[in-house]
């Protein structure tokens, strides 16, 4: 553990109040009142994963009641530990992106059982959790360039936003061109479009949570208009979490493939550079950077981490620290305070599943598109006159859509880096750990992909 890692002594000259003594609020400049805005704020711009998640995964077959009990459950255990260990303002919730490389890669196109892909998910957290502790994480993140980090986060987006589009109807599939346009005077589809406006409109006007008030817009029209039958109550008690709960422990022997290897590398790849940018993002949004390194590195990789091993346990795919965070702290969040008032709200939000019945996928689609439109921003930090990282990571941000399949846009971006670079004559400037994912992965897509 670093000198950083360590907790700090409260001041003797700070309040006698215990919160404000535990997560140094008067330090900070911050009072409980402006933290406890600052959780509303977070919780409220990624309250929509409560319901985005189930519909995703349930795609799987997955019970979607027992995955909104886990998304909530695995949302308050992450960002409570972030809180109080990490004591940074920081949520963490099932991240976007790798739910959909659980429900559409792993289960749907690789035919992997749900059970066996959530073993999947509690290997990477506890390899996640090896590096944080270990230290090994920098010399990792200095392994990848930051071009294919960037176009990670792209491809991701723009495979998001394909789902989306696909759920609206905007995107069917052809027999002649393989996809086209679809019925845009559906109902299904003017509703998705209803949405969409509503969604940009407060992102645009810059309202906080936007993407969860036009889900809850969208939701509304669609009752109002007759298209999406209403929920027989608003709240009740929590459902049960038995048909998910500890499969992960359970089937943990059927990982030891080379099928499922890949799968647990890249499930840990993209939620170990996601973590990293957010949490450096974030951090620095804050003003709790201290010559450009994140204080407490350590304890907050360490929660991300074992937040993914509980909520796999729980049975939701990934948790990871989420960017919306970046809500809260521009309402004034500054310390773990605010983390534990999100924790607190996603704990309240269990008593509310019958809402799960109006968020059909026409009322999530917006939520994806516009999701998949803000990771995508990544694409402007890419050196596309560098032929050495534009081919690679437009291999990489291309084959993710059109394969479906994130793992396979992060195997095909890190065969060509390498490559490139040899080609270029800059052999050297590659981390020896990218020759030997170049071996793994031709040998993956020779003998194992079919």
């Amino acid at each position: 553990m670093t000198s950083d890692d360590k907790v700090s002594a409260p001041d003797q000259g700070e309040s006698g109040n215990i919160v404000d003594r535990f997560f140094r609020l008067s330090t900070e400049g911050t009072t409980v009142g402006r933290e406890a805005i600052a959780g509303v704020t977070t919780f409220l711009a990624m309250a929509y994963i409560l319901f985005v998640n189930p519909s995703i995964l349930g795609e799987t077959g997955m019970d979607t009641d027992a995955i909104f009990v886990a998304t909530g459950l695995a949302a308050a255990l992450g960002t409570l530990i972030m809180g109080l260990w990490a004591r940074y303002p920081i949520a963490l919730a099932p991240g976007m992106g790798l739910n959909a490389f659980f429900a559409f890669t792993v289960v749907l196109t690789l035919g992997i059982p749900w059970q066996t892909a959530l073993a999947g998910t509690f290997a990477s957290g506890l390899l996640f959790f090896l590096l944080a502790v270990t230290g090994v994480r920098e010399a990792i993140i200095n392994a990848i360039p930051i071009q294919l980090k960037l176009a990670t986060g792209a491809g991701i987006g723009l495979f998001i936003a394909f789902i989306g589009l696909q759920n609206a109807g905007v995107v069917v599939d052809s027999d002649s061109t393989l996809v086209t346009l679809g019925d845009l005077t559906s109902a299904g589809t003017v509703l998705t479009a209803f949405g969409l406006l509503m969604t940009t409109l407060f992102l645009v006007r810059g309202i906080r949570g936007g993407v969860f008030y036009g889900m809850v817009l969208t939701a509304a029209a669609g009752v109002i208009t007759g298209y999406i039958d209403p929920p027989d109550a608003v709240v009740s008690g929590v459902p049960s979490l038995a048909p998910t709960f500890g499969e992960a422990i359970t089937n943990i022997p059927e990982l030891f493939t080379a099928q499922m290897a890949i799968v647990v590398f890249t499930m840990l790849f993209v939620d170990f550079f996601d973590t990293s940018g957010t949490l450096i993002a974030i951090a620095n949004q804050a003003g709790l950077l201290r010559d450009g390194k994140l204080p407490r590195a350590m304890r907050a990789f360490t929660s991300d981490s074992v937040a993914t091993m509980g909520g796999a346990v729980l049975g939701t795919s990934t948790t990871t620290s989420y960017i919306e965070s970046s809500a809260g702290v521009a309402a004034g969040g500054r310390t773990g305070l605010t983390s534990v008032f999100t924790a607190v709200l996603f704990l309240l939000s269990l008593f509310f599943s019958p809402l799960l019945a109006v968020v059909t996928p026409e009322v999530t689609a917006p939520a994806l598109i516009v999701v998949g439109v803000l990771m995508a921003t990544g694409l402007g930090g890419i050196e596309w006159n560098k032929l050495e990282f534009a081919i690679p990571a437009f291999v990489m941000v291309i084959a993710m859509p059109l394969t479906y399949s994130i793992a396979n846009g992060i195997a095909l971006g890190l065969i060509f880096y390498p490559l490139m670079m040899l080609f270029r004559g800059r052999w050297r400037d590659v981390h020896p750990a990218l020759y030997v994912l170049l071996l793994v992965f031709l040998a993956y897509f020779i003998w194992f992909a079919a």
